[in-house]
């Protein structure tokens, strides 16, 4: 790799003005482009002491020999070419949100003289009007089905249609009214382009204007005593209710706008948008991308956003189409107004970014992150599926930590607490690269005062490990494989050794050299030298190791940190789910205690029966008088006093959650 300072700008060469910068390698490829208000102070970052920068912008600024910039005049123009030359160069290490499956579209061919409707996918033409994308081509396909019953558009193919002509005779869906026929002129070009044009009012959103004409017509049949066609026109209404009901309404002002969610980890980034026109749910997508740099969710929006909408004005679909008024994200982007005027001079009409705070678009993004969690969760499962990508992972830890064989047992410690109190641990095990959640174990610290994680890690290590030389004593005494008062050590149907008589062949603690360091030590003092030991900070991905003063950086497309960062996430999940559990226990029964008359029978009767604090004050009278051991007398008095106790709230320091207590 190359040395930032032998290609570093000399001093002062530099400008203060806006522009957009691009680094590239030895070999001339451009490997990152970006922008800044001001070149030189965005620049000299980059040059900084190695030791403080992201892991993933030291490895571009040793791979890169030279970087250039040009200047410009305003932060659309920076925009602009920033977005320009990220097309032209496909950086390696800028964000690319990729689809990676082509959604279906609803086309109408208006370019053709009888157009017609279709579902497809791919590229698409000049010519046509575009609606979607949809996750599904049969629901879509569903939907069109309904809709030529009120609006009798064509949907044949070209060849069927010549031939249809030439012999004189419609096809079948002319036959049952759900084709105007303009092949064998039941109507003239003319008309079935109206047919056309009601058919896109209403797939863009303004269904109310056909809803009424329709009603207005059938009305007036019936009273000229037409009852067929008004029976016809009856039928047609209730194609289209029955249209509107796959996309229910979700704003009532007929809201065009985009709403996007992510979800993140260290490595990718899962998009998920739902696309509403005219207030309803026309299309979503989702996909998963490489997270190459370090920029935070506001950053990957704005990138998502010039990417998502920089070919707007291309053959695909209009600006007005392509662009909508509004676009609902969860962070907004830093240069927000740039953004919102460069999209809105494209789109040739105002657009305005937000972030929904309450009500139905509030609840819609919540929907859109869900889908999002959904996506993500679905591809990592994807991924830990592979029997060979689980290989891989395990040979690549192996090679990484210099192990003499592939760590088929891994167990992973975490330690949560509250401000200090309620401190657990948690033990999770994965065996052949899967999770063997029969094996995970609980730890509750109490020889630890304080918000202490290294000393909480020294323990929770202490006790697992002499646990496991205590069975192994046990074993060796028994050789019939039971302990000393007759407990059976091993499964009788496996024979595999119980709880925590198997030693692991990896430990993983989440944490840095801090976290490393006490449970070396803990593993020292007892004597245990056959088990590998490593630690995996947050943020930056960094593998430590024992005694060393600098981490271990696995490639960012490693299998083996893909299968680590699973495991400190799975660590995570079983230490914040116990450390919920007891707090909510805990503070259940503090409150309890307080109130008089009451033993400790009925508060473990009460604790059992409502679970938590807060479904015990959400509870009524009539329902403490339902537990067992309680009268109308007791939970009145209960009730009382728990109204009367203020809620009180705090930070779960580990997760930034506010609690009640």
């Amino acid at each position: 790799m190359a040395d930032p300072s032998t290609y570093r700008p000399a001093p002062g060469a530099i400008p203060e003005q806006p522009g957009v910068y691009r680094f590239s390698d030895q070999d001339g490829r451009v490997i990152y482009v970006g922008k800044a208000k001001n070149l030189r102070q965005r620049l000299n970052s980059y040059f900084a002491d190695p030791a403080s920068l992201h892991f993933r912008t030291r490895t571009m600024v040793m791979t890169a020999a030279k970087v250039e910039w040009t200047v410009v005049q305003t932060e659309v123009e920076s925009l602009q070419l920033e977005y320009t030359w990220i097309q032209q160069y496909d950086p390696r290490f800028n964000v690319k949100y990729r689809d990676d499956k082509s959604y279906p579209w609803l086309a109408v061919t208006l370019s053709e003289e009888f157009p017609r409707v279709l579902v497809g996918r791919g590229p698409k033409r000049k010519g046509n009007r575009y609606f979607g994308p949809y996750g599904h081509a049969w629901a879509i396909r569903e939907t069109v089905d309904l809709l030529l019953r009120a609006f009798p558009m064509r949907s044949c193919s070209n060849g069927v249609f010549r031939n249809a002509g030439q012999v004189g005779r419609p096809c079948l869906l002319g036959y049952i009214d759900k084709c105007s026929a303009p092949c064998v002129g039941r109507v003239s070009a003319e008309e079935h382009r109206e047919i056309v044009e009601d058919f896109c009012r209403f797939m863009s959103g303004q269904t109310q204007p056909v809803i009424r004409r329709l009603t207005a017509e059938m009305k007036e049949a019936s009273a000229a005593l037409e009852f067929e066609r008004a029976a016809r026109l009856r039928d047609d209404l209730g194609a289209l209710q029955r249209a509107l009901e796959k996309n229910a309404i979700v704003f009532m002002d007929g809201t065009d706008a985009d709403v996007i969610a992510l979800a993140e980890d260290p490595l990718e980034v899962a998009v998920q948008i739902f696309h509403v026109r005219g207030g309803r749910v026309r299309g979503e997508r989702g996909w998963v991308a490489d997270r190459v740099d370090e920029g935070d969710t506001a950053e990957l929006i704005e990138r998502f956003l010039l990417q998502l909408y920089g070919d707007a004005a291309g053959a695909d679909a209009t600006p007005e189409q392509a662009i909508p008024r509004e676009i609902l994200v969860p962070a907004l982007p830093p240069s927000v107004e740039v953004v919102s005027d460069l999209l809105s001079e494209q789109r040739g009409g105002p657009v305005h970014i937000r972030v929904p705070r309450r009500g139905d678009k509030r609840t819609l993004m919540d929907t859109v992150s869900r889908n999002a969690q959904e996506t993500l969760i679905r591809h990592k499962t994807k991924r830990a599926a592979d029997l060979s990508t689980r290989n891989r992972a395990l040979e690549e830890i192996q090679e990484a930590l210099d192990l003499p064989s592939a760590p088929l047992r891994i167990e992973c410690y975490d330690i949560s607490n509250l401000q200090g109190t309620e401190v657990v641990a948690s033990m999770v095990v994965f065996e052949d690269g899967l999770p063997r959640k029969g094996e995970y174990r609980r730890f509750v610290i109490r020889g630890v005062d304080g918000q202490n994680d290294v000393a909480a890690m020294h323990e929770v290590i202490t006790r697992r490990f002499r646990r496991l030389l205590d069975d192994r004593l046990a074993m060796q005494e028994h050789g019939d494989g039971t302990g000393a008062e007759g407990a059976l050590l091993v499964d009788p149907t496996t024979g595999a050794p119980k709880k925590f008589a198997y030693a692991p062949q990896l430990i993983v603690v989440d944490g840095g050299p801090p976290q490393v360091a006490a449970a070396a030590q803990a593993m020292r003092e007892l004597g245990i030298t056959d088990v590998a030991l490593c630690g995996l900070a947050k943020r930056l991905e960094e593998v430590w190791l024992p005694d060393e003063d600098d981490p271990m950086i696995l490639p960012r497309t490693s299998e083996g940190l893909y299968l680590l960062q699973r495991l400190r996430d799975e660590a995570h999940r079983f230490a914040i789910t116990h450390h919920r559990s007891r707090r909510s226990r805990s503070m259940v029964e503090s409150t309890l205690d307080e109130i008089p008359g009451l033993g400790e029978v009925r508060r473990k009767a009460l604790l059992a029966y409502f679970g938590s604090l807060k479904k015990l004050r959400a509870a009524t009278v009539e329902d403490i008088a339902a537990v067992p051991g309680f009268g109308t007398k007791t939970a009145i008095s209960v009730k009382a006093a728990l109204d009367a106790k203020p809620v009180r709230e705090s930070v779960n320091t580990a997760t930034g959650e506010i609690i009640e207590g």
